[in-house]
């Protein structure tokens, strides 16, 4: 599989699973329609009708585009990673029971994880 030339910050937090600080990212305050697709290899993450303003500093969305995203224990014991399902890219962590939403589910993503494709 071919991948996407990615800069020093990128492979920062796609390869090695860094984390971008809060509310320096291009898509934190980024609310127009379309999709959120994978930096590394263009797969569709996320919809923009399931992203919400949870004011933690990192883009948020209730739900992930339908077999896209990968679930695993991250490092730390504590929290849930999510990683691109087509390419393993560390995109940030899931949490649940926060009540930001009906759907009750965090997509905490980092900005550099993804690119915005406008709904044409």
């Amino acid at each position: 599989m071919e991948f996407n030339p990615l800069s020093p910050a990128e492979k920062e937090i796609i390869e090695n699973k860094g984390t971008e600080a809060p509310h320096s990212g291009e898509y934190d305050n980024f609310f127009e329609k379309g999709t959120f697709v994978c930096r590394k290899c263009n797969a569709p993450l996320y919809r923009s009708e399931d992203k919400f303003h949870s004011r933690c500093g990192w883009p948020s969305f209730d739900q992930e585009i339908k077999g896209a995203v990968k679930r695993i224990p991250d490092a730390d014991g504590h929290r849930i990673e999510i990683q691109c399902k087509n390419c393993g890219g560390h995109l940030g962590h899931v949490f649940e029971g926060e009540h930001f939403t009906e759907k009750n589910t965090r997509h905490c993503v980092n900005s550099l994880s993804m690119k915005f494709v406008p709904e044409q």
